[in-house]
């Protein structure tokens, strides 16, 4: 086994965090990063990761030249370019766009559906804003909507960037969110996601229960 060259900012239950563990998984890139361990929210930054990154966000990816990648998008796409298989992320034309934008559609359903965790958990519940909650979880089931209704054989192609990115997502909603039930309104997306879930990469970056 080489000696780790890199260090990414981890923290299990960040699904950002995620999608990068599970690009190096696929891509057999395990052994090339070290995980430092980050225990933050918007309010108990960590001091050593601000040092790395100003905006206080996990992920982050310390390069063995001391150069600092963030975020997750910026360190999928460097990650990509590091191994010596077929890219997870289309390098040209139209395939490109369309996996970034899927890929970006699962980015926004993470971060209405981290939003709405924070408000939850961090405001006092007299504080918290009944129509501004619903507006975000309005977000996620329009996006939800969408990849049910013009995403799924795209999806069920390839285990690229895009089905990363929305696995990892469906699998937040699944930890953080399991009031929203998002499985009834959407089968297809379930019975793609119940097969991709089996992956080894997908079953080694399971948040902690």
């Amino acid at each position: 086994m080489s000696t780790p060259s890199m260090t990414l900012f981890h923290n299990r239950a960040s699904p950002y965090v995620r999608k990068i563990m599970v690009l190096l998984h696929e891509t057999g890139q395990l052994d090339r990063v070290a995980l430092q361990a980050c225990q933050l929210t918007p309010v108990n930054p960590d001091n050593a990761l601000n040092q790395d990154n100003p905006l206080g966000k996990i992920p982050a990816l310390r390069l063995a030249n001391g150069q600092v990648l963030y975020d997750s998008r910026v360190i999928l796409e460097y990650l990509d370019q590091q191994h010596v298989g077929n890219p997870l992320i289309p390098q040209e034309g139209s395939a490109r766009w369309r996996r970034l934008t899927l890929a970006a559609l699962a980015d926004g359903i993470l971060e209405a559906a981290v939003l709405v965790r924070y408000e939850l958990t961090l405001r006092p519940p007299e504080h918290h804003w009944a129509p501004w909650l619903e507006g975000q979880r309005d977000k996620i089931r329009r996006a939800l909507a969408v990849l049910e209704t013009e995403a799924l054989a795209e999806l069920a192609s390839h285990f690229d960037v895009a089905a990363i990115s929305v696995a990892c997502a469906l699998a937040y909603l699944d930890f953080r969110h399991p009031d929203l039930e998002w499985r009834q309104q959407q089968p297809g997306l379930a019975a793609w996601y119940f097969e991709v879930s089996q992956r080894p990469s997908m079953l080694e970056t399971r948040p902690p229960a």
